[in-house]
């Protein structure tokens, strides 16, 4: 199966080493990549030994299976140019925020559209990916697909209509959380330390407790277990609890889910 990319940003990379990396070897073999700017395609042809182009019709035609890899604001056009050249024989995967399977099934001639929302640690290979597809297909047909974003971290399949607070959630969520981590640099910066130790301290910590958590303790646990009653932490979490956290929290991630169901509004 030839596997071809329409964009070759930062997503579209962190699949392709995913695939060129893991034991897809005949897989990887047959990656097509488009991409508008040249010395993006070298980068990729040099780092992955894959074929590119600049054009977008050269590799919906040649290619049985497409990803499209571009922002949702550049969806449209895309699929204008695409359309012709897109077979019902074809699958076409979308990883654009808000682009919902009707949207590409009222411009394509396949049935076989798969939607998915990875995120940003699937860079290094600690991505989650959340797949949303039609009953049409056979387990042969969606082995491929899954296996190219497990080679880039964890997959599950939910319906549709959660694709939205899924793209809030891990979506937008590495950016919370980066947002999160750098307040505490700065906020230990402020304390007296040098900002190398607060980066090291914020980021190990971090990688700690989201360690601690895969082990299958809950948060609600792990936060008792570090909390003495009138100790430090306590007092750093009545804090967060009298300015309003949880309302905070749940009003950026209602934000998030509105906007990726703004950006699918072109049914």
């Amino acid at each position: 199966m030839k596997i071809g990319f329409i964009g070759g940003g930062n997503m579209a990379e962190a699949l392709i080493k995913g695939a060129v990396s893991g034991q897809q070897s005949a897989v990887s073999k047959q990656i097509f990549v488009a991409e508008p700017r040249e010395e993006r395609r070298k980068y990729l042809e040099k780092s992955y030994a894959i074929k590119t182009t600049a054009s977008n019709k050269e590799v919906a035609s040649s290619c049985n299976l497409i990803i499209l890899a571009v922002k949702p604001q550049n969806m449209e056009a895309v699929l204008d140019e695409i359309s012709p050249d897109i077979t019902e024989e074809k699958t076409v995967v979308s990883i654009a925020a808000g682009i919902t399977l009707s949207v590409l099934q009222s411009r394509l001639k396949t049935k076989k559209l798969i939607r998915v929302m990875p995120n940003t640690p699937a860079l290094v290979q600690e991505g989650m990916s959340v797949m949303s597809l039609c009953e049409c297909f056979s387990d042969r047909d969606i082995s491929v697909v899954r296996e190219i974003f497990m080679s880039v971290g964890k997959v599950t399949t939910l319906p549709e209509k959660y694709m939205d607070a899924v793209t809030a959630l891990s979506g937008s969520g590495p950016a919370f959380i980066a947002l999160f981590i750098e307040e505490m640099i700065r906020a230990g910066i402020k304390l007296g330390l040098s900002e190398d130790d607060a980066f090291t301290l914020a980021v190990q910590t971090t990688i700690g407790t989201a360690k601690l958590l895969e082990t299958g303790m809950t948060p609600s646990k792990l936060r008792e277990m570090v909390t003495s009653p009138g100790g430090t932490t306590a007092a750093g979490l009545n804090v967060f609890k009298d300015n309003g956290l949880t309302d905070i929290v749940s009003a950026a991630l209602t934000a998030a889910k509105n906007r990726a169901e703004e950006l699918g509004r072109k049914e």
